[in-house]
């Protein structure tokens, strides 16, 4: 039988040979081939861009989709942008991972307790996916969900991860919540089987550049994420 680890490095390795949504295959491949001018010397990645953390991790971020400069380029989902930098702050400052920034793939970055994924895996043109690419990756993401048997919060980066996740979660069979989950920032909700969703608005300059998202509201959401993966720990240490 194999282990969690090796599934997920498994369905890793085959969604970076994705080819299924055409305009978005083109747009990544375009902007890979033309690069800017900041960083005209590096090689892109210019493809899908896998999920990456820890196989064992009780906290699942989903986030949109990497960016076209960002991600794209690495080939690390938030690495080497702005959002990113914001993203690994964050969890830096909660114990999640080893370090506050990161620039490449080859940088010392490790998770700990941590796994991000996101909605869509190559970047959309002007950040907009269409229904269609995002109903053709849902499969990728309902399966990583799956595998993250340790999972138990999940925090929902922007209203389409959000969107993504809850149709993912539906779609692998797991029971709806109570309470119909609503975006908002800071939003919380419990999901039947002991599980927990936050939503927090997407760090994207978008949000951070016009004080729609400050620090103080993001580090909210992983203080509280700590907190509760905390609790989560230590109800598996008392079974």
């Amino acid at each position: 039988m194999r282990d969690t680890g090796s599934e997920i490095q498994a369905l890793e390795k085959r969604i970076t040979h994705c080819r299924r949504c055409p305009r978005l295959v083109a747009w990544r491949e375009q902007v890979a081939r033309t690069r800017v001018r900041r960083f005209q010397h590096e090689k892109y990645w210019g493809r899908p861009v896998p999920a990456f953390g820890d196989a064992a991790a009780p906290l699942v971020l989903v986030g949109l989709a990497p960016a076209a400069h960002g991600g794209n380029r690495t080939g690390r989902m938030f690495t080497g942008d702005r959002s990113g930098d914001w993203l690994f702050g964050a969890l830096h400052r909660f114990g999640f991972t080893n370090q506050p920034a990161s620039r490449d793939r080859q940088d010392g970055l490790a998770l700990s307790d941590c796994f991000i994924t996101a909605a869509l895996r190559c970047p959309p043109p002007a950040n907009k996916p269409l229904p269609s690419e995002l109903e053709n990756c849902r499969g990728y993401l309902c399966r990583e969900l799956e595998l993250l048997r340790s999972a138990r919060v999940f925090v929902a980066l922007g209203r389409i991860a959000f969107q993504a996740f809850l149709k993912a979660w539906a779609e692998n069979g797991r029971p709806s919540p109570g309470r119909k989950p609503e975006f908002r920032h800071g939003g919380e909700w419990e999901l039947p089987g002991g599980f927990v969703l936050i939503t927090s608005y997407h760090p994207s300059q978008q949000n951070t550049q016009t004080g729609k998202l400050t620090r103080e509201m993001f580090h909210s959401v992983f203080r509280r994420s700590s907190q509760l993966v905390d609790r989560a720990r230590g109800r598996r240490d008392s079974d």
